[in-house]
């Protein structure tokens, strides 16, 4: 971890989290120095951080929080989380659309982020079973009147989730009637074991006919989501076209990522062409 007293403190806290997550705890005198700040800066760090139901604040320190796979954070507790990782994701992903293209955007704050980003990409069509999500196209709308070019947005029907999703049998039936190019996917968790997973069941299905409805499945996800297993798994890493995600990916995860996945995008980092993936494994 840098020792830089000029941090911002969602980076503090960024690199806070990951050293709890890494070690299984920390004390704040050892953050004190690495980071090189005051211990009433990093105590205001553990405060928020424990707040927003990451970690356990303990004497002298603070340790991971052991979540149930049946825990489902709200849209509000998740949206503070990982910003900077988030905004680097939406970057990347919305390079990936074309105009014209018909889309899906699943639930997740990291599809809302990706929202804004292809609001003034023209001629799209839109799936949705995200409230937030909708709720960006149609604000984008109502700023630019009748746009020409302004995205078409199908908002499915159902049952609302704490994240602000749009699930059960209503959302299912109308994404199965529905083919779309691409499918941007937020996830709770993401492993070789378990795939694609969430700890809403009925999230789950509805996830699973968005999968089964697009021709190329994108997920986007920081790292922080490697590793990690909710209780129902929607989705293999094989049916899975393209992860996106940011530099906090560890190098074995990366590799791991690779043999299951056809393409890993690291966010603000180049992406080997097959020519350049041949001459590394030559070398």
């Amino acid at each position: 971890m840098s020792e830089n007293q000029n941090l911002l403190a969602e980076q503090r806290r960024t690199l806070i989290l990951d050293e709890v997550r890494r070690r299984g705890g920390v004390r704040v005198n050892e953050l004190t120095r690495r980071l090189g700040v005051s211990d009433m800066t990093v105590r205001r760090d553990l405060d928020a951080l424990a707040r927003q139901g990451v970690l356990e604040k303990v004497h002298g320190g603070a340790v991971p929080v052991v979540e149930a796979s049946t825990h489902e954070p709200g849209f509000e507790a998740k949206s503070g989380l990982e910003l900077t990782a988030k905004e680097d994701i939406a970057r990347a992903a919305a390079e990936l659309v074309p105009p014209g293209a018909a889309i899906a955007l699943s639930g997740g704050t990291t599809t809302f982020a990706l929202a804004h980003r292809l609001t003034d990409v023209p001629d799209l069509t839109v799936v949705t079973n995200s409230v937030r999500v909708a709720d960006v196209f149609h604000a984008a709308q109502r700023s630019s009147g009748s746009r020409q070019g302004a995205a078409t947005v199908v908002l499915t029907g159902g049952v609302r989730t704490p994240s602000d999703s749009l699930v059960g049998p209503v959302a299912d039936q109308a994404i199965a009637a529905l083919h779309f190019d691409l499918l941007f996917l937020g996830v709770h968790g993401i492993s070789v074991e378990a795939g694609l997973s969430t700890p809403n069941l009925a999230e789950a299905e509805t996830n699973r006919r968005l999968v089964q409805s697009a021709r190329r499945v994108i997920v986007v996800a920081d790292h922080t989501k490697w590793g990690t297993v909710g209780l129902s798994s929607f989705a293999s890493l094989e049916q899975v076209d393209t992860l996106v995600t940011d530099s906090g990916l560890s190098a074995e995860a990366r590799a791991e990522v690779s043999e299951h996945l056809r393409r890993l995008v690291v966010a603000g980092e180049h992406e080997q062409s097959e020519d350049e993936q041949a001459e590394a494994a030559d070398a």
